[in-house]
This record gives structure tokens, C-alpha cells and sequence, in this order.
């Protein structure tokens, strides 16, 4: 039962950072360009302060849809195609 619990609040922390729109935008545009740096996702949510996306990109990450891959100095985000296509698959459809 333990487990199923477990699985019940992993959903509601997915859902409720998808039910955010700007969360929501970065999720679709991450499936669209796979790997985005944190400055690349603020060029193509313009009107999203830094801080704000820091934000938005750390509620993505901790409930595991968006994994983060370091090179060198840069940080680039990517969609957990594993996350998504158990609690959002319709995101992954043309």
C-alpha cells in the first residue's frame, strides 16, 4: 500500500506542475527542441523574469519530469520521456 501511496503523490506533484501555464510552456517547447540551457528557454519565454523560471524549472525538476544534464558551465534541460509518457502522454503526440 506504501507503494501506491507513493505513486499517488509523485502524480500530484506532476499534475500540479503541469496545471501551472508557464509550466506547462517549457514542457512543450522542451519536447519540441529537446535540450534547452536555462538563458535558451528565457529567449523563448521572453516576458518570464529569471528568477521566476529558476522557479518554475526547480518545481519541473523535483517532481521528475524534467531532468537537467551538466556540460562544462552549462546546464541543459530535457523532458523525462519516461515521466511523460506515464502521466502525460498525450504531450507527446504531434
Amino acid at each position: 500500500m506504501a507503494n501506491d501511496n507513493g505513486s499517488l503523490q509523485e502524480a500530484v506533484k506532476v499534475y500540479k506542475a503541469l496545471g501551472e501555464p508557464t509550466r506547462l510552456s517549457i514542457v512543450q517547447l522542451l519536447i519540441q527542441h529537446r535540450n534547452l540551457s536555462c538563458t535558451e528557454i528565457g529567449d523563448h519565454l521572453n516576458q518570464v523574469a529569471g528568477s521566476t523560471l529558476s522557479h518554475h524549472l526547480k518545481q519541473l525538476t523535483d517532481c521528475g519530469l524534467v531532468e537537467i544534464t551538466k556540460s562544462g558551465t552549462f546546464h541543459y534541460h530535457h523532458v523525462s520521456d519516461e515521466m511523460l509518457r506515464r502521466y502525460a502522454p498525450i504531450l507527446m503526440q504531434d
